[in-house]
Order: structure tokens, then C-alpha cells, then sequence
């Protein structure tokens, strides 16, 4: 194998797969082909033909362009580029920001129907009530400026960049379009940082912008989100779009079903970070709103402490999430075991999804309905699939555009026991 690589040929690609690559097919072999839109005729040069039943390749030229086709919104991403030099981190740049979102909602419609057997019929609301939803003044700046937070590698040179697509090589840049202007302005393009790896660049809603140089050791810092403080280590995870906190809190206090929400059972926030769901939960619902957050981070638990300390009915433990859940089951009595089948349970799993071993302990301590937040589709459809096998169904699902010109999108699912 090998001997098709730096081949350059040309196809239709007709449809998008999850990761944001779109899908041809050549001699009835499938092929990936990066920086193409459904619907476009492009040349394309092999760069992977390693297995026998696809290949990749990258776009190197339109020959019949998409309406939706722009010009790429970073000029280090476009296409006169060589392929193994264009930036990576914003693979839909080229297409029109509408279009993104409509190609992100039939990559999750797809994923629902291959791994949950839930076709679009099946969906709450029916085929066409699944949108994915722009976050506020997104569409005014075309998308641009919602990062918060960036990372940026080194090459041997010392310069600032992100990797090119499926590479480890760096890519040099003088500019970060989907950074906030702070982020963008404290970015030191024409510093040098020779023998590092990585560098950190970030704007919190308090205080200043700063630089997290390497393994440089955490500092706390402080977001506010609709009038509420969190603290946090500027190394520790936090959404990165600047309106993202406050749309997934507004998301999961509405993705609750009242009727089902017990404010005296066992509620739970799983994977909860620092906090900033189970405050969502509390603040809906009163502050003596009983809710547990698990967390695998002992910092960020100790924070979450700290940030959900006004919610006398709201705590905080240290965990990890499957091995938290097997001590509960194995652990609790009956009455325990009564305000769990009364819980709400929020989830916001890494990309990877819950898995089989936690949604089946969800499915034994069957609470009354979880809301699952979920940053990639196929790993919320697999899990859906698991929670259905307990007797969940779901009765509502939104999706959000959290990271514009890119292929990635954020899912909010609540399921309940039939």
C-alpha cells in the first residue's frame, strides 16, 4: 500500500460523514475527502490508501463548486494551501455558516437513526423539528470571535500554531479568527517559545487575559454566567464558546421535565466539572434543591464545593463517575433506592459518551429522567440506544452551534421511563 498516496483524482462527493469530512466514491471505492461540500465535483489528492475499503484525500481544487462554497474564513486554512500545511481546528470555514449547521443536524439525524434505531420520524417533534440553533450574535460576526479559550503548539522554531488536520506538524499563523478579540490580542505570534510544547491562551469574563505556558502549575480564575460566579482553574475544562455556559444552563434547566423533578430525591449532576449544571438544577428549582456533583477532577470538585456553597441542598464529590455509580448500587438501602427512582440525573460525559458500564448502573438505579448533554453524536446515539434497552425513551433533544466553522456541535437529550 502506499503507492496511491500524492495521486490526485476526480469525484462528486454527495454527503457529510460525523468529523466533518464529506464522502465520495471512486471505481466504488469510498474515499474522505477533506475541505470538499456535499454536492461539489473536486480534484482531490490521495493522501491515506492504507485500507483496502477507503481511502482520504484533500481537496486541491473545485471544479463545480457548492453554492454554499465561501472563501475560507482563515486565510492559513484555504485551499492554496498544500493540504499538509493548512491549519487545522476549523474544517467548515469554507461553507457557508448555515450550511454548516444543516449538514451538523443530518451528521446528528444519522447518528440517531445508525446507532439508536431512531429514525427522523421517531424524533420528538417529528423530521423537521430538530434545528441546530445559532448561539447569540454568532450570525452578526459570521461566526468568528466565540473563542475563549485557544491552545496553541510549537514548532521547532518556536513558532505559534495549531496542528494541520490528522498531523502532528504545526502550522505557523500570525492570526486566530475564531478567537474573542482578547484571546486574539494576548496571543504573542511574534514571540518565540523554543523547548515548549504548548501554549494556553485564555479570557476569562474576570479579570485579564492570560498565558499557560507548558505544564505551568493552575491558578484559579473566575467566569461569571448569568450574574454567577464560578471559579475554576485556568487549566481545568470550561465551555469555550463565550455564550456556551449560559445556553447549556438555560438548555438543562428547560430540558428537565417539572412534573418528574423531585427536589427532595436523590438528583444527580454526573461528570460535573465545577459545577455549572448542578447550579442550573438548583437555581430552577429552589436552593434547597437536593443534588449530588461527580467529578474525576479533585480540583475541579473542590471547586465545585466552593461554587455551589450558596445551594444548601447541593454538594460535591470526588469520582469517577462508573466507579461512584457501582459503590451507590452496591451501597444503597432501600429508602436510598426510592429517592434515586425519583431523581433527575444530568450527564455531560467527554466526548467519548457514558458507556456501557454507566448507563447500565443508570438503567439499575432507574431515575425518574436524565438529561444528557452531549458534545459528540454517534457516542449520544449509542447511549441512547443503551438507555432504551433500560425502558428509556427519549422525549426531547436540541442541538446548538457551540463551535462555528468547525464540524463539531453539542446536543441536549432528555429521556424518560416508559
Amino acid at each position: 500500500m502506499g503507492e496511491h498516496i500524492g495521486t490526485e483524482i476526480e469525484l462528486t462527493v454527495d454527503k457529510i460523514a460525523h468529523g466533518g469530512i464529506a464522502v465520495g466514491r471512486l471505481d466504488g471505492r469510498v474515499v474522505f475527502v477533506s475541505d470538499a461540500i456535499p454536492g461539489e465535483t473536486v480534484r482531490a489528492r490521495v493522501s491515506d490508501d492504507r485500507k483496502k475499503s477507503f481511502w482520504r484525500a484533500d481537496t486541491v481544487a473545485v471544479l463545480e463548486p457548492s453554492p454554499h462554497r465561501r472563501e475560507h474564513v482563515w486565510a492559513a486554512a484555504g485551499l492554496d494551501r498544500d493540504p499538509r500545511g493548512r491549519a487545522g481546528g476549523a474544517e467548515f470555514g469554507h461553507i457557508a455558516l448555515a450550511h454548516q449547521r444543516e449538514l451538523k443536524r443530518q451528521v446528528l439525524v444519522e447518528s440517531l437513526q445508525r446507532f439508536a434505531g431512531l429514525g427522523p420520524e421517531d424524533l420528538p417533534g417529528g423530521p423537521t423539528a430538530l434545528q441546530v440553533e445559532a448561539l447569540p450574535g454568532d450570525a452578526a460576526a459570521n461566526g468568528l470571535g466565540w473563542r475563549t479559550r485557544i491552545r496553541l503548539h510549537v514548532d521547532a522554531q518556536g513558532r505559534l500554531g495549531p496542528m494541520a488536520s490528522r498531523s502532528h506538524t504545526v502550522v505557523p499563523v500570525t492570526d486566530a479568527p475564531l478567537a474573542t478579540p482578547a484571546v486574539q490580542a494576548a496571543i504573542p505570534f511574534a514571540e518565540r517559545f523554543t523547548g515548549l510544547g504548548t501554549l494556553d491562551v485564555l479570557a476569562p469574563t474576570v479579570g485579564e487575559p492570560r498565558l499557560v505556558i507548558g505544564e505551568q502549575k493552575p491558578t484559579v480564575i473566575r467566569e461569571v454566567v448569568r450574574g454567577r460566579e464560578f471559579q475554576l482553574d485556568d487549566t481545568g475544562f470550561w465551555q469555550v464558546h463565550r455564550e456556551a455556559p449560559a445556553a447549556l444552563s438555560a438548555a438543562v434547566q428547560e430540558a428537565i421535565v417539572p412534573e418528574l423533578f423531585d427536589p427532595r430525591a436523590r438528583n444527580l449532576d454526573l461528570y460535573g466539572g465545577v459545577g455549572l449544571l448542578a447550579a442550573a438544577v438548583a437555581e430552577r428549582f429552589g436552593a434547597s434543591t437536593s443534588i449530588t456533583s461527580v467529578e474525576a477532577d479533585e480540583r475541579a470538585t473542590d471547586h465545585a464545593s466552593e461554587n455551589l456553597a450558596g445551594w444548601v441542598g447541593a454538594s460535591a464529590e470526588p469520582g469517577r463517575v462508573d466507579r461512584w455509580l457501582r459503590a451507590l448500587d452496591a451501597g444503597a438501602a432501600a429508602a436510598e433506592r426510592d429517592r434515586l427512582r425519583a431523581a433527575t440525573v444530568v450527564l455531560d460525559p467527554p466526548r467519548a459518551g457514558a458507556g456501557t458500564e454507566v448507563m447500565q448502573l443508570l438503567g439499575r438505579l432507574a431515575p425518574a429522567q436524565l438529561v444528557y448533554v452531549a458534545c459528540d453524536p454517534v457516542a449520544l446515539a449509542r447511549d441512547a440506544a443503551l438507555a432504551a434497552a433500560d425502558g428509556y425513551r427519549m422525549v426531547s433533544i436540541r442541538a446548538f452551534d457551540l463551535f462555528p466553522h468547525t464540524h463539531h456541535l453539542e446536543a441536549v437529550a432528555t429521556f424518560v421511563r416508559d
